[in-house]
């Protein structure tokens, strides 16, 4: 299966590892490099995180009429059900909207995951790192990076949740301490892509929740 992986992701991970050699031959230090990398690919990614922040907010103004369905229909999962579908249909919402971006991060995840395997062989490489993780082939000694981690997907967390139901509230809070616990012995120049990315989905869901603007349901109806 390992196997099976590096040879599906070996394409991309040599375009990672040929912008990362870029980066790094244009004199930036290979820490610097990945957080470069990071920004780049966020980038190329923006429109997917918009439409998946989009349909967040979406779902989140659906909240009142999905709670009056359900109450509406309680004794009758099959009104339920088709009630729901056609809200989601009026509304122009796709409940499974937000779960590509999710996706895509994944592919990405591994094959980053590879590219600083590959790397790891060069000297400069595990000595690029910074200040207390020099060498960004081996985990964090002091665990600091894997809190970083915890901290910054919380707090990009919150602000994309905030309207959210408090359960779902409670369980988005416990995956990134769940996250952390799972992948604190992971190499140090994979948290710098991951915190890295945290920082820049904290900002762009500052801006998306909180600065630009968005087409409100009553707009919407008034589209059709």
């Amino acid at each position: 299966m390992v196997e099976f992986l590096r040879n599906f992701f070996g394409p991309l991970t040599s375009l990672m590892g040929e912008g990362l050699q870029t980066f790094h031959s244009l004199g930036a230090p290979w820490w610097l490099s990945i957080v470069v990398l990071t920004v780049v690919v966020r980038g190329a990614l923006f429109p997917l995180t918009f439409r998946q922040a989009k349909s967040m907010r979406r779902m989140q103004e659906l909240k009142p009429d999905l709670d009056r369905i359900k109450k509406q229909h309680k004794g009758d999962p099959k009104k339920q059900q088709e009630a729901t579908m056609k809200l989601y249909a009026e509304r122009r919402v796709n409940p499974l909207g937000g779960c590509l971006p999710i996706l895509i991060q994944m592919p990405i995840f591994i094959t980053l995951y590879y590219t600083i395997k590959h790397f790891e062989t060069l000297e400069s490489f595990r000595t690029g790192g910074l200040l207390w993780f020099p060498d960004l082939t081996v985990a964090d000694h002091l665990f600091i990076l894997p809190v970083l981690y915890v901290l910054t997907m919380m707090a990009s967390q919150m602000i994309a949740t905030r309207n959210t139901a408090p359960e779902q509230k409670r369980i988005m809070r416990l995956l990134p301490i769940a996250f952390g616990f799972f992948l604190h012995r992971f190499p140090s120049g994979l948290f710098m892509y991951w915190i890295s990315s945290n920082l820049i989905t904290l900002v762009q869901n500052y801006l998306i929740h909180h600065r630009l603007p968005f087409v409100s349901r009553q707009e919407e109806v008034s589209e059709k």
